[in-house]
């Protein structure tokens, strides 16, 4: 199992986002240049974010997306949810119909307990960390790679 692009697009684009709604409404476009993220991808993504009320459109000259709830009020499982991202690694989709053939027609697999309860602690991870965790791993990270500038004073000459 893992998690596709929409996924990941999604949770980039809204650290993106709310690092950057201090300065006002975030512009899809700029967004997707500086995450290197199709503009017409982010369109998609945006509007099913928008409709499970994440963000918020403000339309016009200066114009782009606010975040519609505070930042450590969204969830990762939020983002994720919300543009249709499966968040299942059992073979079946979840659906305990494992095996399409044979005498187990329609039955579980063997292993499908072991995956369905992944999937639970998957989705309690992802619950547990909001997006304001996010932004501060970010601009923790932007801290640290700074470079420090030392300063030397020269020596004052002896009289």
């Amino acid at each position: 199992m893992r998690l596709t692009t929409k996924g990941r697009f999604a949770v980039t684009a809204m650290i993106d986002l709310a690092m950057r709604q201090h300065q006002g409404p975030v512009t899809l476009a700029g967004i997707s240049q500086r995450q290197e993220i199709s503009l017409s991808y982010l369109e998609q993504l945006f509007g099913k974010l928008r409709r499970h009320e994440i963000v918020e459109s403000v339309r016009g000259p200066g114009g782009g997306y606010n975040l519609a709830r505070r930042a450590e009020d969204i969830t990762v499982a939020d983002i994720i949810i919300a543009v249709d991202e499966p968040l299942d690694a059992t073979q079946c989709g979840g659906k305990q119909n494992c095996h399409s053939e044979g005498e187990s027609h329609g039955a579980r697999c063997m292993t499908h307990d072991l995956w369905a309860t992944l999937n639970a602690k998957m989705v309690d991870y992802l619950d547990s960390v909001s997006l304001k965790d996010l932004v501060d791993q970010q601009k923790q990270k932007t801290m640290e790679q700074k470079p420090v500038v030392v300063v030397q004073q020269r020596p004052q000459p002896v009289a």
